[in-house]
C-alpha cells in the first residue's frame, strides 16, 4: 500500500508524538532552578531565619522546614501520576502510633509516571537539598505512598531513624479544608526536648511538597482524618546523610509504688460482686487465669457500688487534668483527693490488704504473705509446692531462688483515666515499667454502648512485632487481669471520631473511665 503523505508530514507526527511525551514528563517547579531563590534559601537555612521566595516558604520554627508550592509544572504529570498511585495495591498499617493505608516501596516501580517522579526527587531535587542545606545526601531515597481516610491517623513522633536526615511529603489531594482533618501537625519541645503543644499546622494541599529536617526534636503528626468522602493521597519518604547528633534521651522518673493499705476483707464484703469472694470460685478463676495469663470478670462490683461510682465520675465538678507528653501518652487523669467519696474509697478497695490476697486467689501471684506457697517460699523450701499452688502459665514469675536473694514486698501503683476523643497510649523504649513482670489491672466505668471500632481498647503485643497478642476491650463493671513479661508491651489505641460521631449527643462527647493498676510481687 503506498501512503500519500509527504515525508515531512510523517516526520511532524512523530515529532509531535515527542513532544507530547516530553511534555507529560515530570517538570520541576522553575523557583528550584532560580539561582536567588537558591543562595537565600542556604543563607536563611544556615541562620534558622524565615524566608518567603515566590513559592518557597521557609520556618525554622518549630524546626526547619519548608513548604514548596507548585511544585511539579506540568498538570498532565500530576493527574496521570495520580491515577497510577491510586491503582496501586495498598496495605492496612495499624499500630500503636498510626492506622492508614500505605503502598510498598516505590522504588522499583516501572509506572512511567511513578518513575518519572522518582527520577526527579533522587537527582535534580536531592541534587539541590544538597546544595541548598550544605549536607552530602545519598542516592538511595526512601519513597512510598499514603492513602488517609475517615479516622485514619499517624500519632505524634520524631521520625528519627539511623541515616534519616530530610523528611519529604508531595500532598496529591483535591480540595482541602483544615475541618476535613488531616493537618500535618508541628510540636513545640519542653527544657527536656519533649513535645509540648501543637504550634503550627499545614492544611495539604494539591501539588505541595513539604519538607523537613528530622532532628531530635522534629516532633510531628498527622491529624485524624474527619472527612467521610475525601482521600488524603501523598508520597512521601526520606533522604538519608549523616544523622544530626542527639542528646541523651530524656527518661521520665519512675511512678511511685505503694505497698497495700491495711484494709481487712469487710471493705471486699462490702464492695465486691459475692461469687468473687467464694473460695471454690477464686479456685476456679486461678485456674482459668493460668491457663492464659489473663481473665475478665463481669460484674465484679455489687451493682449499686458500680452505679454509685459510674454516675460520680460523670460530674462535671471533676477537674480533669491531660496527661503528656505526647509521643507517649494523651488521656486525662486525676488526683485521688479530688474525687468523690464513693470513687475514693473504691480506689482504697483496689489499693488494700485484702484486695492484695484475693488478686493472689485469682492468679496464684505471691502478692500478700499468705498467699499459697508464700510461707514455703520463705522458708526456702519445694518447688513442688510452687507448681501446686499455681503462678501464671503464660510469662514465668521470677525463680523462688531468686526470690530468696531478693526479698520484696508487693507494691502498686494505680490512677484513675478518662478516655475521649483522640485519647492514646504509644508503646516507647524508655518506659522502665515496660521492662519487667507485672499483673494489670484494668476496671472500666461509663462504657455504655462503647465499641471496638471507636478505640480506646488496650493492646498487648511482643516486644519488636506489631501482632496482637490479646486485646483488653472497655466494659462496664469488667475487671481485667493481665500478667506480662519483660517482653511484652501494651498500649491504649488512639479513641477515633466515631466515638463524637455515634455519642455525639452524650454531655461527656463519647467518654469513658478506667482504673488502671498495677501490682509487683
Amino acid at each position: 500500500m503506498t501512503s500519500k503523505r509527504r515525508r515531512n508530514d510523517i516526520d511532524g507526527a512523530q515529532s509531535g508524538k515527542k513532544k507530547d511525551k516530553r511534555e507529560d514528563g515530570a517538570k520541576i517547579s522553575g523557583i528550584i532552578e532560580d539561582t536567588d531563590a537558591r543562595d537565600n534559601m542556604r543563607e536563611a537555612w544556615l541562620k534558622k531565619e524565615r524566608l518567603t521566595h515566590g513559592s518557597i516558604e521557609l520556618d525554622c520554627r518549630p524546626f526547619p522546614h519548608c513548604v514548596v508550592k507548585n511544585f511539579i509544572q506540568n498538570e498532565s504529570f500530576l493527574e496521570n501520576l495520580e491515577k497510577e498511585l491510586l491503582n496501586l495495591n495498598f496495605h492496612e498499617k495499624s499500630n500503636d502510633l498510626y492506622k492508614f493505608k500505605q503502598s510498598d516501596d516505590l522504588k522499583k516501580r516501572k509506572e512511567p509516571h511513578i518513575a518519572g517522579l522518582r527520577a526527579m526527587l533522587f537527582e535534580q531535587f536531592r541534587l539541590w537539598l544538597s546544595d541548598v542545606l550544605q549536607v552530602d545526601l545519598e542516592p538511595v531515597v526512601d519513597i512510598s505512598c499514603a492513602k488517609y481516610e475517615y479516622t485514619d491517623v499517624l500519632l505524634c513522633h520524631d521520625d528519627e531513624l539511623e541515616g534519616r536526615r530530610i523528611a519529604f511529603i508531595l500532598y496529591l489531594v483535591r480540595p482541602w479544608d483544615s475541618s476535613d482533618g488531616g493537618t500535618l501537625d508541628l510540636y513545640s519541645v519542653d527544657e527536656n526536648n519533649q513535645p509540648r503543644d501543637i504550634v503550627k499546622s499545614l492544611v495539604p494541599s494539591w501539588n505541595t511538597l513539604v519538607f523537613f529536617e528530622v532532628s531530635p526534636i522534629s516532633f510531628h503528626q498527622v491529624a485524624e482524618v474527619i472527612s467521610k468522602e475525601k482521600c488524603r493521597l501523598s508520597v512521601s519518604g526520606w533522604f538519608h546523610g549523616s544523622s544530626l547528633e542527639r542528646p541523651p534521651r530524656y527518661v521520665e522518673p519512675a511512678i511511685p509504688r505503694s505497698p497495700h493499705l491495711p484494709k481487712d476483707e469487710e471493705l471486699l464484703l462490702e464492695w465486691i460482686n459475692p461469687v468473687y469472694l467464694d473460695m471454690a470460685y477464686q479456685t476456679q478463676v486461678q485456674e482459668e487465669f493460668e491457663e492464659s495469663s489473663e481473665i475478665l470478670l463481669r460484674n465484679f462490683l455489687k451493682e449499686d457500688k458500680f452505679k454509685q461510682v459510674n454516675e460520680a465520675l460523670k460530674q462535671n465538678e471533676i477537674q480533669w487534668v491531660k496527661r503528656g507528653p505526647p509521643n507517649k501518652r494523651s488521656y486525662r487523669w486525676v488526683e485521688q483527693q479530688a474525687l468523690a467519696p464513693c470513687v475514693r474509697d473504691c480506689w482504697e478497695m483496689l489499693s488494700s490488704e485484702a484486695f492484695f490476697l484475693l488478686l493472689s486467689n485469682f492468679t496464684g501471684l505471691k502478692l500478700h504473705f499468705l498467699a499459697a506457697g508464700g510461707e514455703t517460699d520463705e522458708e526456702g523450701e519445694g518447688d513442688e509446692d510452687e507448681e501446686e499452688a499455681g503462678g501464671s502459665a503464660g510469662p514465668s514469675p521470677p525463680s523462688v531462688s531468686e526470690n530468696q536473694k531478693k526479698p520484696s514486698t508487693p507494691l502498686c501503683r494505680g490512677e484513675l483515666r478518662c478516655w475521649g476523643h483522640r485519647d492514646y497510649t504509644l508503646v516507647h523504649d524508655t518506659d522502665l515499667g515496660n521492662t519487667e513482670f507485672a499483673l494489670d489491672l484494668l476496671l472500666y466505668f461509663g462504657c455504655e454502648d462503647w465499641q471496638a471500632e471507636f478505640g480506646g481498647f488496650t493492646s498487648y503485643i511482643a516486644s519488636g512485632e506489631d501482632e496482637e497478642l490479646l486485646t483488653v476491650s472497655p466494659e462496664n463493671n469488667a475487671l481485667g487481669l493481665v500478667y506480662r513479661d519483660k517482653e511484652t508491651l501494651k498500649f491504649v489505641k488512639h479513641v477515633n471520631h466515631r466515638s463524637v460521631d455515634l455519642q455525639g449527643s452524650s454531655p461527656r462527647g463519647g467518654s469513658f473511665y478506667d482504673f488502671s493498676f498495677v501490682y509487683y510481687e
